[in-house]
């Protein structure tokens, strides 16, 4: 951040030699976080949500589904169109993701798939998954009054990943504090950075403290080392944590920031036939619009498009998406392609899904837009003359 608040913490954990997986920065950031979480933006009486600081994102989700009680041959449902760190630590437990298509509005977990994949499962398995992992899908939040609501009439627990979503909130409440568990992520493009690092945000002190067993290695209470289960080196260090305490000072400046591009977005390219950006659905919604993006109608031609190739059979963006990514790159400009779901990777090829085509449509017809705090007003008007010059 511009004031340097970083660089005091971590200069004051190395004048105390406070440089482990544990220290007074690791405390403050976990309260820092915890204050963000809990706090409500009608003014209401806040939450009480405990914070636990990690290694990643991926560990708040492994740890999460551990909390939850699942175990190998188990399944967890867990939204398609997403980064693989929601669905790989279901995998790292010997337990099976099964997949839940997504919905129009938001792109994220679909409710009325959900609630199918629940009962068929059910009649599948003779069981119910033992979890659902809902995401956050850019920042925009998945519809948490529906998910919460089938979630609790079958009595599953739901762990949010809110990883891209920190900051987002639904109807007021911040993302992460709907379920039992939710996971943030401050990896390096995130909306605030440890450098590497993640959150787990847990209903209570209890949780807290199991949650800080196994991400300690389990070790037992002895005076020499017990354990009577397996733990994981998953603790965030205390260097880490003073660089996101330096960050916590610049959050909501950096959600500013990315709100405020995505209206310039929004409105610089309303009269463009044929591409729409992706926004909120409603007012209940506010998106971090960590990634601003657009999709594409593949009828609109973008130059250079007849020079691209796509293998046969190859699952990939459209032609023209690809071809505007080229253009854009070959502008200086960084485009990327939406998440391609998992339920076509090969990985997970032989995974339950329930689909309704929404992910694998916006898979091919998609794009994310530059959205970073360092995107200034120049660098957004030359993004948009580019982008115009290049489908016009």
């Amino acid at each position: 951040s511009e004031d340097g608040m970083e660089q005091k913490y971590v200069k004051e954990a190395f004048d105390t030699n406070w440089v482990v997986p544990m220290g007074p920065n690791v405390n403050a950031f976990e309260q820092d976080l915890a204050n963000m979480a809990n706090s409500k933006s009608d003014g209401s009486e806040p939450l009480d949500r405990k914070v636990v600081c990690l290694s990643a994102g991926t560990a708040a989700v492994h740890l999460a589904l551990i909390a939850c009680g699942v175990k190998a041959g188990d399944e967890v449902l867990v939204q398609s169109f997403t980064f693989c760190a929601s669905s790989h630590p279901i995998t790292y437990l010997g337990a099976k993701p099964v997949f839940v298509g997504s919905e129009r509005d938001t792109w994220n977990m679909d409710p009325e798939l959900l609630e199918q994949a629940i009962l068929d499962r059910k009649a599948q398995t003779g069981k119910y998954p033992k979890a659902i992992v809902p995401v956050a899908l850019y920042g925009m939040p998945y519809d948490c009054e529906r998910i919460m609501a089938i979630a609790d009439k079958y009595g599953i627990p739901v762990i949010e990943d809110a990883a891209e979503g920190m900051g987002s909130s639904f109807d007021g409440q911040v993302l992460g504090t709907f379920g039992r568990f939710g996971v943030l992520s401050f990896n390096g493009n995130k909306m605030i950075t440890t450098s590497g690092g993640g959150a787990l945000i847990c209903p209570d002190m209890d949780s807290k403290t199991r949650t800080l067993f196994y991400a300690t290695q389990a070790r037992d209470n002895y005076p020499y080392y017990e354990h009577t289960h397996i733990g994981y080196n998953y603790r965030l260090s205390n260097i880490c944590a003073g660089i996101g305490r330096g960050q916590m000072t610049v959050l909501n400046e950096h959600i500013a920031h990315h709100q405020r591009l995505a209206k310039m977005y929004e409105k610089a390219l309303e009269n463009i036939s044929g591409l729409s950006y992706h926004a909120n659905p409603d007012f209940r919604y506010e998106s971090n619009y960590w990634l601003s993006c657009i999709t594409l109608d593949e009828r609109v031609h973008v130059v250079g498009e007849e020079a691209v190739q796509i293998e046969a059979g190859q699952v990939a963006p459209n032609r023209n998406i690809e071809a505007l990514r080229i253009y854009m790159d070959k502008a200086g400009i960084e485009t990327r392609p939406l998440w391609k779901p998992m339920h076509l990777q090969p990985i997970y090829a032989d995974a339950p899904a329930y689909l309704n085509g929404v992910s694998e449509h916006l898979f091919r017809v998609g794009l994310c837009l530059p959205s970073g705090p360092m995107v200034t007003d120049e660098d957004f008007d030359y993004i948009i003359s580019t982008l115009k010059e290049a489908i016009k």
